[in-house]
């Protein structure tokens, strides 16, 4: 379906546009695209405030100073989200995976908005939020992002929600969770790393934890986001789709640098949130109710274990056999339809 990673290719256009430090990539155009309309169904919002007195980001092989695209708010980082429904009707904050963008949401956000106020974002280093360079006022922790949430709910006056996020960003969604479970009306885990077999990084994200390589392959858009998205389910990504989730790595070299700091991150953090999650979700330390969300086409973790989980915390376990890691991408239609129905029957318990 794409290009072989050895030749040439062109991705929409035989225009080049972004801040010019990239190791390998594609082209986009400044025509109007999927990406110009998902962003214009959204909003810039600032939240986190950038340290004081911070020189302009360079790029950590070379020391060059980045372009502008690379370039962070000079007060608080501003981030990027989608809100559609009626204010009136229960909130669902959808948190999308790693790496992904909200934009993973943009089908399932069509289902629920009927019925929800529905709010999706795109966290710091994704989509079209800032990419802070690490050292430049953000470091991609586990930590940071949890506190950066908050900063982030409560810019966008969220309160009494429920919670659903995907893979690899479980563990910061978690952790705000925990530490501010009274704005937390339920939880819903969608493909979640949580046995054993989860705290190891899949090949297709542990690249980019590698010294100098990780640094180089986070550079290329085909490496960066095409590789991860159709490496981990069954999926046959629309050209077009993937257009949108290349562009922030053809726009700026600091969406790669960001890429690479979360790896090496969660190599080492991953572990760890796993040994806490179930003393984190135990019936006797969480008190709002919990759900999993499991697509069964996830070639990044295994099932196993994950039914044996679901019942040490008393969790609802929805299991989707046509769908993979990125559930809400593959299939966002099931996964709508399975949010409504635990929303619903957790509702009135």
């Amino acid at each position: 379906m794409y290009a072989d990673e050895d030749e040439d290719y062109l991705i929409d256009a035989p225009v080049s546009a972004g801040d010019g430090f990239s190791f390998a990539g594609g082209k986009y155009s400044d025509e109007l695209g999927r990406a110009d309309e998902w962003f214009a169904r959204g909003k810039m919002v600032k939240a986190y405030p950038v340290e004081g007195g911070l020189e302009k980001a360079k790029d950590p092989l070379f020391g060059l100073a980045m372009g502008e695209a690379s370039q962070t708010s000079d007060d608080s980082f501003r981030w990027f989200y989608v809100e559609e429904g009626d204010r009136k009707n229960p909130t669902v904050l959808l948190v999308h995976g790693f790496p992904s963008q909200a934009y993973s949401y943009r089908n399932v956000m069509s289902d629920l908005s009927s019925d929800y106020h529905v709010v999706a974002f795109d966290w710091l280093g994704f989509g079209f939020s800032d990419k802070p360079q690490p050292k430049y006022g953000f470091n991609y922790t586990t930590d940071e992002y949890a506190t950066a949430l908050k900063l982030l709910v409560d810019a966008l006056d969220l309160n009494n929600f429920t919670l659903a996020v995907q893979g690899f960003f479980v563990p910061a969604a978690l952790q705000f969770a925990k530490n501010n479970e009274e704005t937390v009306k339920q939880l819903i885990l969608i493909n979640p790393p949580v046995t054993d077999q989860h705290t190891k990084l899949p090949s297709s994200l542990s690249a980019f934890s590698t010294f100098l390589l990780g640094e180089v392959f986070a550079q290329d858009p085909l490496k960066a986001s095409d590789k991860p998205l159709t490496d981990c389910g069954p999926y046959i990504l629309d050209e077009e789709d993937a257009v949108v989730y290349r562009r922030p790595y053809l726009t700026s070299g600091a969406s790669g640098f960001a890429l690479v700091a979360i790896s090496r991150n969660l190599k080492i953090e991953l572990k760890v949130f796993v040994k806490e999650l179930k003393r984190i979700l135990s019936p006797t330390s969480w008190k709002k109710p919990v759900s999993i969300v499991w697509g069964l086409k996830d070639r990044w973790l295994d099932f196993n274990g994950v039914e044996a989980f679901a019942k040490s915390i008393n969790a609802d376990l929805v299991q989707l056999p046509q769908v993979g890691h990125h559930a809400q991408e593959d299939f966002g239609e099931e996964v709508a339809k399975s949010l409504k129905a635990l929303i619903r029957r957790r509702s009135v318990v």
